[in-house]
């Protein structure tokens, strides 16, 4: 069963979570229970398929990596790049081999290492990676790291978390705010119903399934436009509605997740888009792969052009990105599309500083600049969505999947 796939999935976990909720007012968080509840609802998600095995090597290959890297920073207090890389290189392999599988056998797509969620387990062990070479985790005691790991509500489609931050609230006694926490976590379940199971399923329904087959059999301006529009309001409200039901347990259970999106549609450039659209991706690679980049590159002196620093880590930040998506060229024409607008918007701030522009800050401007942002990443939604790439196909008369969202 597909986590938050139906009104039933709901039900059982309504009944699950009571024991939590009764246990969390009498102080004691029953971490026995939690475990249990873990368990039941993977085993109620990946029971009867291969993917449950895939879940569990998964988890046994990661830990070991973890394991080694943690004894040789402890054991030999180095920090050798090439120790580092190999580990870096063979925790990412399985999900590398879960992309690259439709690339090679597009009639089997779906890889044996595969399991729903795997892309959002490897940014955890990845982190974990990143932060004991960076000397910020000292140890990772097994039994919260594979809670960590294996935290239901965020297995399959994230918010990502930190491991440091994740193992806080572990620690960490009950929120004096948890009836607080109870009462918005049902109201972002609630929320996330409206948003997926109302809004985004009207959509999807009376707009955007005829007019994406429309637009792939007989491509016109107009059928793109709409197609590109619904698409990114589809994408949203069954995203966001996701993310709202992953919160909404979350907070049920004690746990204050990062939240994925901040009023995306209101942003007035791209870089405010980006701290308001899956926004524990999005930090992710900032934190991560740009900003790293961008220190290694100052740190080895290989240039002094802040401009172009900041250009290359844009390019392997939101590259990564789209490569992450898949291997597929529209999901990373996706990812430097939206590099190209980082690189672009930086390069408008030091025209308009050189030039000494003075742009007034009010209303209409700032409207303006909302109008701009939005159709760009609308743009960029619609490369995302694969629609002009099954149209390509189609013009060239090649056999393609149509649609289905």
């Amino acid at each position: 069963m597909q986590p938050y796939s139906s009104p039933f999935y709901f039900v059982y976990l309504g009944i699950a979570l009571i024991p939590i909720i009764i246990a969390h007012a009498y102080g004691k968080k029953a971490m026995w229970y939690q475990i249990i509840f873990t368990i039941a609802f993977l085993w109620l998600t990946f029971a009867g398929t291969v993917t449950l095995w895939a879940l569990l090597g998964f988890g046994i290959y990661e830990t070991i990596l973890i394991k080694i890297y943690e004894f040789y920073r402890i054991k030999f207090k180095k920090n050798t790049f090439l120790i580092f890389l190999i580990i870096l290189l063979f925790s990412i392999l399985p999900l590398f081999i879960v992309k690259l599988t439709p690339v090679i056998n597009p009639a089997h797509p779906q890889s044996i290492f595969g399991f729903l969620g795997i892309s959002y387990v490897t940014f955890k062990t990845v982190n974990i990676i990143l932060e004991i070479r960076d000397g910020l985790i000292k140890d990772v005691p097994l039994k919260e790291y594979f809670y960590f790991l294996y935290f239901f509500p965020t297995i399959s489609s994230g918010p990502i978390d930190r491991f440091r931050r994740f193992r806080k609230e572990l620690k960490n006694p009950i929120p004096e705010n948890y009836s607080e926490m109870v009462g918005k976590g049902i109201f972002y379940i609630f929320q996330g119903f409206l948003y997926k199971y109302i809004i985004g399923y009207l959509i999807d329904t009376y707009i955007l399934h005829d007019i994406s087959i429309q637009a792939s059999l007989h491509p016109s301006f107009g059928s793109m436009l709409v197609s590109m529009y619904s698409y990114g309001l589809y994408l949203f409200f069954d995203f966001a509605g996701y993310s709202l039901f992953v919160i909404g347990i979350s907070s049920i259970m004690g746990y204050d997740i990062p939240h994925n999106f901040n009023k995306p549609f209101i942003s007035k450039n791209i870089k405010d888009f980006w701290n308001r659209w899956h926004m524990s991706l999005s930090f992710w690679f900032r934190d991560f792969v740009a900003m790293r980049l961008m220190k290694t590159i100052m740190e080895k002196r290989w240039t002094k052009n802040m401009a172009l620093i900041a250009n290359l880590g844009y390019m392997a930040s939101m590259g990564l990105m789209g490569f992450w998506h898949g291997f597929t060229w529209f999901y990373i024409v996706y990812g430097f599309y939206h590099a190209i607008l980082l690189m672009g918007y930086d390069a408008w701030l030091r025209l308009k500083k050189k030039r000494k522009w003075k742009i007034p800050n009010n209303r209409w401007t700032s409207a303006v600049s909302i109008f701009i942002t939005i159709n760009l990443v609308f743009v960029g939604f619609l490369i995302f969505s694969g629609i002009p790439n099954i149209a390509i196909m189609y013009k060239l008369h090649l056999k393609v999947a149509l649609p289905n969202f």
